[in-house]
């Protein structure tokens, strides 16, 4: 029986799947596939520059779960330097405090809430709040998320719920609190984050693929139901990111002391692909451009790749640790 796989041995193999010899051509095609996505990419953001998307934010109210940290802070920031109002909430307040500070340095405007995006009430009253004070929501990303990494023999239904709890529900209230306001307005953005586990079934990652496949189904419903609407509806999948979800994944019992945890942060650091500010960038510029779905890493686009062309095999192709 062979060693149980770690969330950043999994990453790993998604960044790494081509270095087999019996796949080298489908390695070859595959990247060959990413370059022409790159290189459209390139052109397409080259030309929106040219369209003066420099002052697309200016003035916009941007709601972001989350934002004390990883991707929600770094999104909060670059949205205030380009013009927006942050209205940022988290459950972490010296993280949420951090956040703040660092707008307000770079000359940026936001606002702090602490709120828990698992209760469907303060959700609601935030959303009230903002709404009364600012009259709209241009904007909003629900972000704040927590990891899992247990087998399913492992998996508890506490900690299941709990993953549901932050990762859907949390998703789920943002979108209710807001959305009825930007239909009323005929106008606003709704931006989700799943992930590329949202894609694709990882061992050991059964209550994450879970919350981050219903992030994705829930968002595809919600765009088709703004159709016809100026209401813009975006997913976005980020592949491996260093931020701090690996150091604070919710791990079984045994396996969870502080060892454990600075173990798979490292290894995760060693496998990530992009950094906060880049994936930033990438939600920041698919908003811009109102893109359905954000991809955000190599790893995002080989793998969104990958799982079309094996829909059921991908683990393989993938090199997933077996048990």
């Amino acid at each position: 029986m062979r060693a149980r796989a770690s969330f950043s041995e999994i990453l790993g193999a998604l960044g790494n799947f081509g270095g087999s010899r019996k796949f080298l051509g489908l390695s070859e095609i595959l990247r060959a596939i990413y370059g022409i996505v790159v290189m459209a990419n390139i052109r397409h953001d080259y030309s929106s520059i040219q369209e003066g998307f420099s002052m697309f934010f200016k003035n916009k109210i941007v709601v972001i779960s989350g934002a004390g940290s990883g991707i929600g802070r770094a999104t909060a920031i670059q949205l205030a330097q380009e013009g927006a109002t942050i209205i940022a909430s988290d459950i972490h307040r010296d993280n949420l405090a951090s956040t703040a500070q660092k707008i307000s340095e770079a000359g940026g405007r936001c606002q702090t809430y602490m709120v828990d995006s698992t209760d469907r009430d303060a959700v609601f009253d935030l959303a009230n709040t903002v709404i009364s004070e600012h009259g709209q929501a241009d904007i909003v990303i629900n972000n704040a998320g927590i990891a899992n990494n247990a087998r399913i023999d492992e998996l508890d239904l506490d900690t299941f719920k709990r993953v549901m709890d932050v990762d859907f529900w949390g998703v789920v209230h943002g979108t209710q609190a807001y959305i009825p306001h930007m239909i009323a307005r005929d106008s606003g953005h709704i931006v989700n984050i799943s992930s590329i586990f949202g894609w694709i079934g990882v061992p050991k990652q059964a209550a994450y693929n879970s919350a981050k496949f219903a992030v994705f189904g829930f968002t595809e419903a919600v765009r088709q139901d703004m159709a016809g609407s100026r209401v813009k509806v975006s997913c976005v999948h980020p592949g491996g990111i260093d931020t701090p979800i690996a150091r604070n994944a919710i791990l079984p019992q045994g396996q969870d002391s502080d060892a454990d945890r600075e173990e798979m942060a490292t290894r995760f650091k060693d496998m990530v692909h992009s950094t906060p500010a880049q994936a930033a960038e990438t939600i920041v510029r698919g908003i811009k451009k109102g893109k359905a779905r954000i991809l955000i890493g190599r790893d995002a686009v080989m793998v969104d790749v990958i799982r079309r062309l094996f829909p059921v095999n991908y683990g393989r192709i993938l090199k997933f640790p077996v048990e």
